[in-house]
Parts: structure tokens; C-alpha cells; sequence
């Protein structure tokens, strides 16, 4: 989710877990889910004001390593080392597809695109893992999955052909690499939830969580050691960071959880369509970002591919009614 992060700083990027039950709580999800939507769009402001500073890779390690300090110690007071000990090889390893390498793709991403941008394109993340899921699983998707994934793939184009939600004075190649790393890390989270799916089945979710930081950290150390950058960053960019690993990955991980538990997973994946208005709505407000009808256009596409995609929208006679 991630971010979606699947990512979800993710990011819907987050995998899900299949043994969490649905447990019913009246309307008291929303709260988590609104919160939630706000967190993860927040993620796509605060790496566009790290990376501008620290570098996409060291951005992207100093995030992963604060929330690994902000996770750790929950971990050991809720007594799952051992459950960590347990799935330790696969979290470390999926860590680095679901953490690593997209926070480290986005923060690249955002030095030329806006930020709502970004979050637009992390709304591709759920028709990525419907493909990856039919490549792994043998899940074919029906005829309703297969014109959301042909819609959300035509947005995605339609979005990527103009410069829209490009930078002022961007370089024009540089924003198109931008955008080609955007969905590089969507397709490393549709991966990550595959694998986690395969491997880490039946493992507590904070083991998890905490498994793939770690792991996250120790990809990203030495490559954010030699990138770092030579001028000393400001308190506003390193603010930024703290924001992105404390609420942004580490508390958005346990609420994400909380609200699979409180509502279930279908109802945890409408989040997708949260993610983007916020960081939109962010990036306007607090960075000056222009909005246009183009982008706003697309992002109805997409977010129509997507919901077509993952099921939650379904094309279909209604049967009639018997006599």
C-alpha cells in the first residue's frame, strides 16, 4: 500500500496477511481509515522535501532505519522475537522489495515530479499485484479484472504523455525516468505481497513489519554511507524523515493491521483511493503544487481501473428476480 507504503510506504504497498479475521466494529474503521488514507498521503510531501536534501538513497535508508528503531522495541514488549527468529530470512529478504528499493524508487521519482503525482501513480499498485498474483498464483483475473487492469494501464499512459505534475523547469527525460520509477516501485510491492503470501503466511504482522525495516536498513546502509551528501541537511529535511519513519511506515503499518483486523482486508484496500486526495490536497496546500484537469482526469481513470481490478467494483447483469 503502500505507500501502499501496499506501501504501501506500503503502500496498499503492505502485504496482507491471510490470517487475520474480520472482526465487526460498527462504523469506528473509518476513523482508522481516514487516518490512515492521511498518513500514507503525507509520505509522498515529506520525501519530496527529504530527497531534495539527503538524496534518494540516503533519504530512503535514514526512513527505513527510523522506523526500524520505532519498531524494534514494540516488538521485543510484545514478546514476538521469537515469532521474528522464526520468519527472520523471508522478512529481511521481502523487506528490501516492500521498503528498499520503492521508498528509495519514489524518493528518486519525487526530484522531479510532484508529489501528487507520485501518489497517483501508487494507486497502480493493487492492478500490479493482480498481474503478479496471475504470474505466481495461476490466478487468472475474470473479463471485469482484465478491463480494469486495460483501463488503469491507459490512465497511467494517458498521465505519463503529458507533463503534468512535472516539476517547473524539469527536465522533460528526467521526469519521464521519474515516472518509470514510480511504477518500478509499484511492481516491486505487487512482488513483495506475493512473496509474502508464499512465504510469511501465518507470521504475527509486527514480526513482519519489523522483519522488513531491518532487512530495508541493511540493503540500503552502505549505498546511502557512499551518496551521502556533502552539505548537512536542514532541520526541515531531517524533520521529514523522523515524520516518514515514525508515522508514515511505523505507526501506518500498525494501523493498516489494526484496520484489516477491525474491518477486513477488502475494506482495508479501499484505502488506495484515499492515498492520493490527501497527498494532492497536501501538495497543493503546503508545497504550492499546481493540480490540473489533466491529472485529475487520469487519477478517475486509474482509480476506476483499479477498483475494476481488485473486485471491489464488479461489471455484471444483476439476476433477475424470481416470480
Amino acid at each position: 500500500m503502500n505507500e501502499g507504503e501496499c506501501g504501501a510506504e506500503v503502500r496498499p504497498c503492505a502485504p496482507l496477511p491471510a490470517a487475520l479475521p474480520a472482526r465487526p466494529a460498527g462504523k469506528a474503521w473509518l476513523v482508522d481509515l481516514i487516518l490512515l488514507g492521511a498518513l500514507w498521503g503525507a509520505s509522498f510531501l515529506f520525501m519530496r522535501i527529504a530527497a531534495a536534501e539527503f538524496g534518494a538513497l540516503p533519504a530512503a535508508a535514514v526512513r527505513v532505519g527510523i522506523a526500524m528503531l520505532f519498531l524494534l522495541p514494540l516488538l521485543l514488549m510484545r514478546r514476538q522475537w521469537s515469532s521474528f527468529r522464526q520468519y527472520w530470512k523471508p522478512a529481511l529478504g521481502i523487506g528490501v522489495l516492500n521498503s528498499g528499493l520503492p521508498f528509495a524508487l519514489f524518493c528518486f521519482a519525487l526530484l522531479s515530479i510532484n508529489s501528487g503525482l507520485g501518489a497517483v501513480l501508487n494507486a497502480t499498485v493493487p492492478m500490479f499485484g493482480a498481474l503478479v498474483a496471475w504470474g505466481f498464483f495461476g490466478e487468472r483475473p475474470d473479463r471485469s479484472r482484465s478491463l480494469g487492469l486495460v483501463i488503469g494501464f491507459a490512465g497511467v499512459a494517458l498521465l505519463a504523455g503529458r507533463s503534468a505534475g512535472f516539476h517547473s523547469g524539469a527536465d522533460e527525460t528526467a521526469a519521464r525516468w521519474a515516472i518509470a520509477a514510480c511504477l518500478a516501485a509499484c511492481i516491486c510491492y505487487a512482488f513483495a505481497a506475493s512473496l509474502t503470501r508464499k512465504y510469511l503466511t501465518g507470521a504475527p504482522p509486527l514480526a513482519t513489519a519489523t522483519g522488513s525495516q531491518i532487512g530495508a536498513t541493511l540493503a540500503l546502509a552502505l549505498p546511502a554511507l557512499w551518496l551521502w551528501p556533502a552539505r548537512t541537511p536542514s532541520t526541515k529535511a531531517w524533520l521529514a524523515l523522523v515524520a516518514l519513519g515514525v508515522a508514515c511506515t511505523g505507526l501506518a503499518y500498525i494501523l493498516f493491521f489494526r484496520l484489516i483486523e477491525r474491518a477486513g482486508p477488502a475494506r482495508a484496500l479501499t484505502v488506495t483511493f484515499l492515498v492520493p486526495v490527501f497527498a494532492l490536497f497536501y501538495g497543493a496546500v503546503l508545497l504550492g503544487e499546481e493540480i490540473t484537469q489533466w491529472m485529475l482526469v487520469c487519477a478517475v481513470v486509474i482509480v476506476c481501473g483499479v477498483a475494476l481490478s481488485t473486485g471491489m467494483v464488479k461489471l455484471g447483469r444483476r439476476p433477475r428476480a424470481s416470480a
